[in-house]
């Protein structure tokens, strides 16, 4: 049996002749370790994620870090509830994040020189005082990297219902826009952004204009129900003054119910535009084309199995579809608005 001994540091350097270890102080008897993520950074970028978190089942954070991951990202999760699973089975357990310790984090990454991220990502945030807490994590990411890209999924609700409380919709649309980057709401989000009733492909393009006037730059409503048909659309305004670049996608139905697939689509997004910047149609081709391949792989899984694919929610099968996030066919194109 093997038996563990505590390491020596200054044994180990002896041996091994590491010439630059050096002691600190006695209180503090190590150099920090070097951040090689910020000496060698890598091509796409590090990635703050501020989402849920399930022990079982892929929602929030477990949804999107794996597949920005496998699209190149250094990604560091903050998760801002730990359930047991998503709130959809018949019950759950766990722990919520409050603003404040929200806060500590942020601080103790920022006393280590940690604090440089290239891109943030938000999801479901279920309080107005976490809300106002992001909204801090922003400016201060800021202060550090100016450049900072805020992707912002404002989840709030679907199908008519709001499942946050009301007083987030007007933090959102009052702080949380004017600061983002990109922008992910559906199409009741939107509506709930800006106060216009969207039942045609016209109504949703001019949501789009309205939230570039209160800030992003990316908008992409991801999904849009207009006469029976699916729809996602996206804006990209690239200057000032300038008229954005609008297009659709149509998304097939399928008949059944997933979980996380919002949080997925918003990271394929992030990825995808981050390697296409000046190019959101063909971001949105991509991720796309990934979720629908996913998909199409977790209703084939549960049917081989016998399951019925109506009668509950979905969990997807994110780790069995990687080759169709890092690699996806373009099978769903993008038509650009004249």
């Amino acid at each position: 049996m093997l038996k563990y001994q505590r390491i020596n540091w200054l044994e180990l350097k002896a041996t091994l002749g590491i010439g630059n270890f050096r002691l600190r102080s006695s209180k503090n008897p190590l150099m920090a370790p070097p951040i090689l993520s910020l000496a060698l950074p890598s091509e796409t970028g590090r990635v703050l994620s501020i989402q849920s978190h399930t022990v079982q089942g892929y929602v929030g954070n477990k949804s999107a870090v794996f597949p920005l991951q496998l699209l190149g990202f250094d990604v560091d999760p903050i998760n801002s509830v730990q359930f047991s699973n998503h709130t959809g089975y018949p019950s759950f357990k766990g722990q919520v994040l409050n603003g404040q310790q929200l806060w500590d984090l942020i601080e103790g990454l920022e006393a280590n020189d940690l604090l440089f991220y290239t891109h943030l990502l938000t999801g479901y945030i279920g309080s107005v005082s976490f809300l106002n807490t992001i909204l801090e994590v922003v400016s201060k990411l800021r202060t550090i990297n100016p450049k900072l890209t805020y992707v912002c999924d404002p989840v709030m609700g679907d199908d008519g219902k709001l499942y946050v409380p009301p007083e987030l919709v007007a933090v959102y649309r009052d702080k949380v826009v004017p600061v983002a980057s990109v922008l992910t709401p559906n199409q009741f989000e939107a509506e709930q952004l800006t106060g216009l009733r969207i039942v045609t492909e016209k109504e949703g393009r001019e949501a789009c204009k309205i939230l570039h006037a209160a800030g992003p730059t990316k908008v992409v409503i991801t999904s849009i129900n207009i006469d029976g048909n699916l729809l996602l659309i996206g804006s990209h305004q690239k200057g000032e003054g300038q008229s954005p670049e609008q297009f659709r996608i149509a998304i097939p139905k399928i008949p059944a119910y997933f979980t996380g697939t919002g949080d997925l689509m918003t990271a394929l997004l992030l990825g995808w535009s981050n390697k296409y910047p000046d190019n959101l149609d063909s971001a949105a081709e991509l991720a796309v084309s990934s979720l629908q391949a996913l998909l199409q792989r977790t209703l084939s899984d549960y049917r081989t199995v016998g399951y019925d694919c109506q009668s509950s929610s979905l969990e997807i099968r994110l780790i069995q579809s990687q080759d169709d996030i890092r690699h996806p066919q373009v099978k769903y194109k993008a038509e650009r608005y004249n």
